[in-house]
């Protein structure tokens, strides 16, 4: 709740921050609009490491569903914005044990914060930032090569921890290609966490999130709409009195 709250209070001076230069620079105004932020195809793996022990890259998962967010975007000069937003993601990882395989995923809701440096204009330009991800849908799937398979979902889930900071750094690109790195500094899982049986199977656990995504950041800037709305009008009029 705490880093939710400094969140809340940091897009709060942004937005007021960009809403006074409206009102004292005509002319100057930071540039508000929406976008998309779907991340599309999420690359991940982690660092995972067992009571101490050296970490060690886990197996690459791969998973195109289901992402989707809308952010919102102040653009305060041609080359320098900011932006925000909400988005939906599924992430995890895959571990492996002799012939056995584990995979642990949870849909979270996260709230990004960042900066585009760059050529806002032609929406060009580099990402950088950080944010928050709330697990909200736990599931757990584990089988033996040849063997039998089992696995459990749960919503709201204590296995892994109620928040997820991030910290990330990628590119935006013409037409709409969005790429990022992201990273995940803090334990996916909650080694506290106890089963019913009394049991932590998640105790000595320490697992690092690090993904590469692909999506589509697509901008409504609702001048540009209305500048494009107003050319076909004109040209409508101008045929018609031919």
């Amino acid at each position: 709740m705490r880093k939710l709250s400094c969140t809340t209070l940091l897009l709060t001076t942004l937005i007021c921050t960009a809403a006074r230069g409206q009102d004292e620079t005509p002319g100057k105004a930071a540039v508000a609009y929406l976008s998309t932020n779907m991340d599309g195809h999420i690359l991940s793996s982690s660092f995972l490491s067992k009571n101490g022990g050296d970490a060690q890259m886990t197996t690459p998962r791969y998973t195109a569903f289901f992402h989707f967010g809308l952010n919102l975007n102040f653009d305060l000069g041609q080359h320098v914005g900011v932006f925000t937003g909400m988005n939906i993601k599924n992430i995890g990882f895959i571990e492996k044990i002799a012939d056995s395989t584990i995979k642990r995923r949870t849909y979270t809701i996260g709230i990004p914060l960042g900066f585009k440096i760059g050529n806002l204009r032609h929406d060009n330009y580099v990402i950088i930032g950080g944010g928050v991800d709330f697990p909200f849908n736990y599931r757990e799937k584990g089988f033996v090569r040849r063997g039998d398979k089992s696995k459990f979902n749960e919503w709201f889930s204590t296995r892994t921890p109620a928040a997820l900071p991030y910290v990330f750094v990628g590119a935006r690109v013409k037409p709409g290609l969005s790429l990022k790195l992201q990273y995940y500094p803090g334990n996916f899982l909650n080694p506290d966490f106890t089963d019913d049986a009394g049991r932590q199977p998640y105790h000595g656990y320490e697992v690092n999130l690090i993904m590469a995504t692909m999506g589509i950041d697509i901008p409504y800037r609702p001048k540009k709409w209305k500048e494009i709305k107003s050319k076909i009008e004109a040209h409508q009029t101008t045929y018609a009195g031919r």
